[in-house]
């Protein structure tokens, strides 16, 4: 299907390209969101006449989503989830999460505008695009950890799940020794066999 962009779309063009798309694309996603038109003459007249009208609308968009972004980029969100020794998150953590949590520190995201290639499934800390508008987009970083105490160590750079193993090992490691040299419900003395 033939179609005439009003704003830019990734990967198809830029406003007032004329481009094909596949029928499902423009009549799912483009049409309904007004990103586009069908490209016929009516429409073509009717976009020749206000092209003026929708650049400037398209500009001040833009302007707006960079002001909003200027304040939202380079943003850090803690998020505390249950997780497993290895640091595997028991489900995983999705657009809609990052958006409430943006919105609960004051931010104004719409899910759709979170873009995941694919859900954050460990503890850690994440970056994560924001597309405020097809011409901005910001970063965010989430810290993602079981506890506040863990996500403020993992803001200061460490691997938390690397030190547990490394506190575990050690642990290990001290009782070991110490049966070695004896502990762990020796006693001293003379036995009488």
């Amino acid at each position: 299907m033939k179609v005439i962009l009003l704003e830019r779309v990734e990967g198809k063009g830029v406003l007032g390209d004329v481009v094909t798309v596949k029928d499902g694309f423009a009549r799912n996603f483009l049409l309904p969101r007004n990103k586009a038109l069908r490209a016929n003459s009516n429409n073509l007249k009717a976009f020749e006449a206000q092209r003026a009208e929708i650049e400037a609308r398209n500009l001040r968009n833009r302007e707006a989503a960079g002001k909003s972004g200027e304040s939202l980029d380079g943003t850090q969100y803690v998020l505390i989830r249950q997780a497993g020794e290895s640091g595997q998150l028991y489900g995983s953590v999705a657009g809609r999460d990052v958006a409430d949590a943006i919105k609960a520190e004051g931010g104004k995201v719409d899910r759709s505008m979170i873009v995941l290639d694919k859900p954050i499934k460990t503890l850690g800390v994440h970056e994560v695009k924001v597309k405020l508008h097809a011409e901005v987009t910001v970063t965010v970083t989430l810290n993602i950890a079981r506890s506040a105490d863990e996500a403020e160590r993992q803001a200061r750079g460490e691997n938390v799940i690397a030190s547990q193993f490394e506190e575990e090992r050690l642990a290990d490691a001290e009782a070991a020794q110490d049966l070695l040299e004896g502990g762990a419900g020796a006693q001293e003395g003379d036995y009488e066999a």
